[in-house]
């Protein structure tokens, strides 16, 4: 086992550090954004440097609200692009740590860091770059309950044991702590020989996790209602690949999770949830998922599950939450999801 995470690892390795020099390299779609950047983030991308976003091979925008003050960890950072834009939105009181792998991309982003924080106008740096493993964040000093966002743009894809990684995020996050990210989905578990081809890993695709596979390591680690934000269909438009992966569906996916007590169902307790329009750049609905859109003011009957995220999670001081835990109504009934973008959790 050890010499097939080495092998995967020396791989991905050499397709990002030497294979692929910028994102016109790629040879699939798997690295497209599955939704666009938010506006008030787009101003904050043109303030990195060219050389950062020119080598970002990410596949959504897994950047979410109410960061400022935040510590913030970027698994998979490659060049540093959605530190620098976390470094931005977590403003000087806040952190952003970057992990990766492979010191090519470490390289660039570390190189610009002095310039980046000028830009920014502090004084000091908020984001630290590692080097390492994101299955071994132990080894990197980042300790228990020490982050409050969890970001990760194509890359938990990459990992060769993915039952580490979220270990490793569950362990690193905070109660009440967020994991949300960006990545590639299969509806089959990958064949060996495909997942052990360099062009198909080094794609996102090789290493593509079955959903299923997914919610089962999710619901180990005590994680039971994962959220879709949103979802597209990928498509390989490569004739050499085509042929090789063709037969499976993939899917690019933006996903939240909350380190919250959560139930294995969604369970009805008659929680009535208010948004009260007080989240930056969102004054009038906040988007949780697939299946909620909160308009400012509105009463929306939610789960005891989505209570939870909205009681521990940092959201709390932007909701009000009627209702408590104590009379059970049965399952919680299921509506048509809100935002039609996305399969995912029950509510």
């Amino acid at each position: 086992m050890a010499d097939s995470i080495d092998s995967i690892r020396d791989d991905v390795q050499n397709y990002y550090g030497n294979t692929l020099q910028s994102n016109a390299d790629l040879q699939t779609n798997a690295c497209c954004p599955t939704e666009a950047i938010p506006p008030y983030i787009r101003p904050m991308l043109a303030a990195i440097a060219p050389e950062i976003t020119d080598t970002f091979y990410g596949c959504g925008s897994p950047l979410p609200p109410a960061l400022e003050g935040c510590t913030v960890l970027d698994l998979g950072c490659g060049s540093g692009r959605d530190v620098y834009l976390a470094s931005q939105l977590v403003g000087e009181q806040g952190h952003v740590h970057g992990v990766d792998m492979t010191e090519a991309q470490l390289k660039i982003a570390k190189h610009y860091c002095a310039a980046q924080m000028k830009q920014f106008g502090y004084a000091k740096p908020n984001v630290s770059f590692h080097h390492g493993y994101m299955e071994d964040l132990a080894a990197l000093g980042i300790e228990d309950n020490s982050v409050d966002v969890v970001i990760s743009n194509c890359v938990l894809n990459l990992s060769a044991d993915k039952a580490a990684v979220f270990g490793e995020i569950f362990r690193v996050l905070k109660p009440g702590g967020e994991l949300y990210f960006a990545d590639i989905f299969a509806d089959r578990r990958i064949p060996q020989h495909l997942a052990n081809d360099p062009v198909l890993r080094g794609e996102c695709l090789g290493g593509a996790m079955y959903r299923e596979d997914f919610r089962r390591v999710m619901a180990d680690l005590g994680c039971a209602d994962i959220r879709n934000i949103a979802r597209s269909e990928v498509t390989i438009n490569n004739e050499a690949l085509q042929p090789k992966a063709g037969m499976i569906r993939f899917t690019s996916e933006t996903i939240r999770a909350c380190k919250v007590p959560w139930e294995a169902q969604c369970e009805n307790y008659g929680h009535v949830a208010y948004y009260q329009g007080t989240l930056a750049h969102a004054p009038d609905q906040f988007v949780l998922d697939d299946h909620h859109v909160f308009a400012k003011g509105e009463p929306v009957a939610i789960c005891g599950n989505t209570a939870n995220m909205l009681l521990h999670s940092r959201y709390a001081k932007h909701f009000n939450v009627v209702g408590d835990f104590s009379t059970h109504l049965g399952l919680f009934d299921c509506a048509t999801p809100a935002v039609p973008t996305a399969s995912g959790a029950c509510c």
